[in-house]
């Protein structure tokens, strides 16, 4: 999915919050999982999500496409940098790290337990739910974490 779309989804999730503060989303390939910069909150997820070989065509599927966010907010601006991790085809060798296709619904559902989390993590509100469960793929084979 283009980041346009994110972006979209993303805005359509943000003005529910009627907070007055301006949020916006970047896509940021150098965010390290659990280390966020300091003043910064963290929230990663998992979601069902498609990967292609660019080398050899080969696709597959994955319950274990890693998608992290770092979020923080300073007078009224938001900002919530977002990497979604690549995996690589256990078939070539030396293939390259492949970013992951994720449908529309998987997407929407990612973005709206971040919002939930921005409400937590920023607004300090206490929701008192977990996090909506994505749209698991079939998957035949076990999930290489080498990959």
């Amino acid at each position: 999915m283009a980041q346009a779309e994110w972006t979209r989804i993303f805005q359509n999730k943000v003005d529910d919050l009627n907070k007055g503060d301006y949020w916006r989303l970047q896509f940021d390939d150098r965010i390290v999982p659990n280390s966020p910069n300091q003043g910064w909150k963290q929230y990663i997820r998992n979601t069902g999500a498609r990967f292609r070989c660019t080398r050899c065509g080969r696709s597959w599927p994955s319950n274990k496409a890693m998608v992290v966010f770092h979020m923080q907010l300073i007078g009224g601006q938001g900002t919530v940098k977002m990497r979604r991790m690549r995996q690589n085809c256990k078939k070539c060798s030396a293939a390259p790290m492949e970013i992951p296709s994720i449908t529309s619904e998987n997407i929407d559902i990612l973005l709206e337990n971040l919002v939930e989390k921005i409400r937590e993590k920023c607004y300090h509100e206490d929701l008192g739910r977990g996090n909506k469960p994505f749209v698991n793929l079939e998957v035949k084979s076990p999930h290489e974490p080498a990959h």
